[in-house]
């Protein structure tokens, strides 16, 4: 049984993708380990890369080929200066150098020597295999981008080798309905069983640490995205709205960083207008960020990195002015575990699911967490995250452009709104009546997943994608 820690499924990374960057990224870091493990990397002559499937379809677009060579360069997507990253690829292409890891300087061709396959490999959609010539060898490594920045190599037994790491929890979790059972069994709440499982991983004071990590990076992202204007890179030209959102919402109260503008917008007036502006806005600005190749935390992916911070914004500024780290954790332990459901029963990656692998997951994360944050039973948590699903299944991934921008930005703001809604149903319901089960949700839609023609799986080959193109824009 894979057992997944939260903190899996909430990561800190670079943008615009999870699948398409931070994957990429942690394979190419991967193999530079592989190759120093097997004696290659100090007489490696030269490198390929091949990209193959939704990873060259769609990775210009996705900044794939910027990850793959920044993670062969030595840096980490948690600790790279983001401002430092175009300068880093601008020296590769006119240099026609690679200094791999750090260390080795070799030739590279940005055009010649990273190669974009259109065919698919058997295993999954974002394949990538990496060549190493050694001594007039051909070395070659292939790995699998999975969702949500997972990387597996090759077959089936292998990847779940890969991710099955944690199978010392407390309460094995594998669907919702053991969740459930272990609330029942123990009078826990979702979260506390959660924790439970953590803390035998790691000690409560460094969860404690690894959360705050993450909030404050949430938090630094809605920040930034709100105080930054302009035009997003990619050639949409898709003006930033965050900013100008954030102009007529805001209070004129002094800040000087983001958790004092926290506490000036708990001290704003909002009617129901300006609480969905609000929402839209927190969503917005951390997708803009994400779609800047800025730092944001996979929330289970890139492109549905907003909906989590943008609900949990709600609850703070809206709901609880009062709340603390000690809500903010419970919503992300939460958040967390509803996500490994997901992952376990069907997909978080689009270019096996589509949209619904993403924006689905992600509301359907946030609702269960608020509505335990608002009183919720482990069962109306539960059905929190069915209902939010259910109303995202069948939702296609169709990237204009092969960008995380349109129509992937807006649509976290719906998946907040949604995720809101839904936590509230469950709140009204006496899961009693429910006639649809989390976990008969998570098969439907892995079904779905499965029936979806591949033009709307991250492909830019079908939808929006193609009756919308770049020269309309």
């Amino acid at each position: 049984m894979e057992s997944i820690s939260i903190f899996d499924m909430l990561k800190i990374g670079v943008g615009p993708s999870s699948s398409h960057t931070l994957g990429p990224w942690r394979a190419a870091q991967r193999w530079i380990k592989e190759l120093k493990t097997n004696g290659s990397f100090e007489t490696l002559s030269a490198v390929q890369v091949d990209l193959y499937g939704s990873l060259s379809l769609t990775g210009k677009g996705h900044a794939t080929d910027y990850a793959v060579l920044l993670g062969l360069h030595g840096e980490d997507p948690e600790t790279i200066p983001t401002a430092n990253i175009n300068g880093i690829i601008k020296n590769i292409k006119e240099s026609g150098t690679l200094l791999l890891n750090g260390e080795r300087q070799i030739p590279f061709s940005f055009e010649d020597d990273l190669v974009f396959n259109k065919k698919f490999l058997p295993f999954h959609a974002n394949g990538l295999s990496f060549t190493a010539m050694v001594k007039a060898k051909k070395l070659r490594s292939t790995f699998y981008s999975i969702g949500g920045g997972f990387v597996v190599k090759e077959e089936r037994k292998n990847a779940k080798k890969n991710i099955d790491t944690f199978n010392t929890f407390p309460y094995p979790i594998h669907k919702g309905a053991d969740l459930l059972t272990y609330c029942n069994d123990t009078g826990k709440s979702v979260s506390e069983i959660v924790l439970a499982n953590e803390k035998s991983l790691l000690s409560e004071t460094a969860i404690d640490f690894q959360l705050r990590r993450i909030w404050d990076t949430m938090l630094d992202c809605m920040y930034t995205g709100c105080h930054t204007q302009g035009t997003l890179p990619g050639g949409l030209n898709v003006r930033r709205r965050a900013h100008d959102m954030h102009e007529t919402l805001k209070s004129e109260l002094p800040y000087d960083n983001p958790n004092e503008w926290l506490e000036t917008i708990r001290k704003t007036t909002v009617k129901f207008r300006q609480i969905l502006k609000w929402v839209s806005c927190f969503a917005l600005s951390v997708n803009e960020i994400n779609a800047s190749l800025g730092r944001v935390v996979t929330a289970p992916t890139n492109g549905s990195a907003g909906v989590i911070p943008a609900v949990l914004m709600y609850y703070l500024v809206i709901e609880n002015h009062q709340a603390g780290f000690a809500e903010i954790k419970k919503f992300l332990l939460v958040a967390g575990e509803i996500g490994s459901i997901f992952k376990k029963g069907a997909t978080i990656s689009a270019a096996m699911g589509g949209c619904q692998a993403e924006i689905g997951v992600s509301s359907a994360m946030a609702a269960a967490a608020l509505c335990e944050l608002s009183g919720g039973t482990p069962a109306q948590v539960m059905m929190a995250a069915e209902i939010a699903m259910e109303h995202h299944l069948g939702l296609t991934c169709d990237p204009i452009g092969g960008l995380v921008q349109i129509p992937c930005i807006e649509r976290n703001s719906m998946g907040a709104i949604k995720a809101i809604n839904a936590a509230e149903l469950a709140l009204d319901t006496d899961p009693e009546n429910a006639k649809v089960p989390l976990d008969k949700v998570v098969d439907t839609m892995w079904k779905t997943a499965k029936d979806m023609h591949a033009n709307y799986k991250e492909t830019s080959e079908g939808g929006l994608a193609v009756t919308v193109g770049l020269s309309d824009c």
